[in-house]
C-alpha cells in the first residue's frame, strides 16, 4: 500500500489534488475584520483570504439534527466574505477550501478528517445525507473549527508567510498574470514597474480600459487562466466510482523525473503538467482505495519509476529501494496532441484483487 490515509489528514490538515506547494493554515478570533477600507464589520463567522490564490470555500454547521453545507463562497486574494451571518451559535464548524482552478501546479486542498456532502460543480446548500452519491453529490473532507464567540468570528487562510490585505491582492494579481502566461516576475505583493508594465500590456491586449477596476481585473485574468490552463499541459481524471492517487513520470533533461501524488476524487479531474507538453513520452501510476482500505492497483503498468509514501519529485528510476523509495509499474500514455493530453482512469484499468 502506497500510501496512509491518516497521513495526509495529519499532514498540517493539507490535501492537495495537485502537488502541495502551499499551506493554508486558519486562525480564528472573536474580532472579525473586513476587506481592506472596510469599516466596522458585521456580525458572523468571515473568512478572509490572506494568500496569493483565488480560494472557493464551503462551510457546514449544525442545523437540528445534521449539518447543513453550503458553498462556493469565492474568495479574491486579500478579500473577506461572510460565510454565516450572527448571531452565531458556539460550537463547531467545518470549513473546506479549493483554490481556482486557474491556478498552475494543481488545486490546492485545505481540510481536515469530517467527511461531508457538496457539490463540486456549483453553488448549492444541502442538508450532507449519509450517502452523498445517492443524492448526485461528492464527499469532501472539512476541517472542524471552534467558534468561541455568539458575535463575531474570523477565520484566514495564510501562506507560510502571511500577506497583509494590500499585498494578498497584488500577489494575487501577479499570480494570475503568471497563469495566464503575461508576466515571469516575483509573486510577492509589491507592484513594482515590472507587474505595472505586465498589468497594462494584459489589459490593451484584451480591450479593457487603463482604469480597470481591481476587482475586475482579477476576475478578467482568472477567466484567462482557466481558458489557456485547458489548452495544455498534462489532465488526469478519475472515471471511477472510488477515490484514487496517481503519479506521473517523464524525460527531464537527460533523465528521468517521476512525482506524486495527486489525489483525484471519484468524478475529479487535475492538472498534472501546466505547461506545453513536448512529444516526449509520458507515464502514469494509480492506485484505487477500496472500502476496506487496500487499494487496487493498475493492471497495464509495465515501465518501473520511484516512487514515495508521501509527496514526492524523485530524479532517476534505478535502485529506487536503495534510496529508501519502491518500485511502482507506470503505464505509457498516447502521444501529445496540440500540446495538451487528457488520460482517464477507469474501473477496467485496475486489477480485481487489491494489493
Amino acid at each position: 500500500m502506497v500510501l496512509a490515509r491518516s497521513f495526509f489528514r495529519a499532514a498540517l490538515g493539507v490535501i492537495a489534488s495537485g502537488v502541495i506547494a502551499l499551506v493554508f493554515a486558519v486562525g480564528g478570533t472573536a474580532s472579525a475584520q473586513g476587506s481592506a477600507g472596510a469599516g466596522s464589520p458585521p456580525d458572523g463567522w468571515s473568512l478572509c483570504n490572506r494568500t496569493s490564490y483565488v480560494i472557493e470555500a464551503a462551510v457546514g454547521h449544525y442545523e437540528g439534527q445534521g449539518v447543513t453545507v453550503e458553498g462556493w463562497k469565492r474568495l479574491r486574494p486579500g478579500m473577506c466574505t461572510m460565510a454565516l451571518t450572527g448571531p452565531l451559535e458556539p460550537g463547531v464548524h467545518y470549513l473546506f477550501a479549493r483554490s481556482s482552478t486557474a491556478h498552475r501546479g494543481g488545486r490546492k486542498i485545505w481540510g481536515g478528517d469530517k467527511p461531508l456532502c457538496v457539490d463540486p460543480t456549483g453553488s448549492f446548500s444541502v442538508e450532507s445525507p449519509q450517502d452523498c452519491s445517492a443524492m448526485g453529490l461528492e464527499s469532501r473532507d472539512f476541517r472542524p473549527i471552534l467558534i468561541e464567540n455568539a458575535k463575531r468570528w474570523r477565520t484566514k487562510f495564510t501562506e507560510t508567510e502571511e500577506y497583509d490585505p494590500d499585498e494578498a491582492a497584488g500577489a494575487g494579481v501577479q499570480r494570475l498574470l503568471a497563469d495566464a502566461g503575461v508576466f515571469n516576475g516575483s509573486i510577492d505583493g509589491h507592484i513594482g514597474r515590472k507587474t505595472r508594465a505586465a498589468i497594462a500590456e494584459f489589459l490593451k491586449q484584451n480591450d479593457l480600459p487603463a482604469d480597470t477596476a481591481d476587482g475586475d481585473l482579477v476576475d478578467v485574468l482568472e477567466q484567462m487562466a482557466q481558458k489557456r490552463g485547458s489548452e495544455i499541459g498534462l489532465t488526469l481524471c478519475n472515471r471511477t466510482h472510488n477515490r484514487i492517487w496517481s503519479a506521473i513520470a517523464r524525460r527531464k533533461g537527460d533523465g528521468w523525473e517521476s512525482r506524486g501524488w495527486w489525489l483525484l476524487e471519484s468524478g475529479g479531474c487535475a492538472r498534472a503538467i501546466d505547461e506545453p507538453l513536448l512529444t516526449a513520452e509520458h507515464f502514469v501510476f494509480a492506485e484505487m482505495e477500496t472500502e476496506d482500505g487496500k487499494f487496487r492497483t493498475l493492471k497495464k503498468g509495465s515501465d518501473p519509476f520511484c516512487v514515495a509514501r508521501v509527496q514526492f519529485v524523485i530524479n532517476g528510476r534505478k535502485d529506487c529501494e536503495a534510496s529508501a523509495y519502491r518500485t511502482g509499474l507506470f503505464a505509457a500514455t498516447k502521444a501529445a496532441q496540440d500540446r495538451r493530453l487528457l488520460f482517464e482512469f477507469f474501473e477496467r484499468d485496475f486489477n480485481e484483487t487489491p494489493s
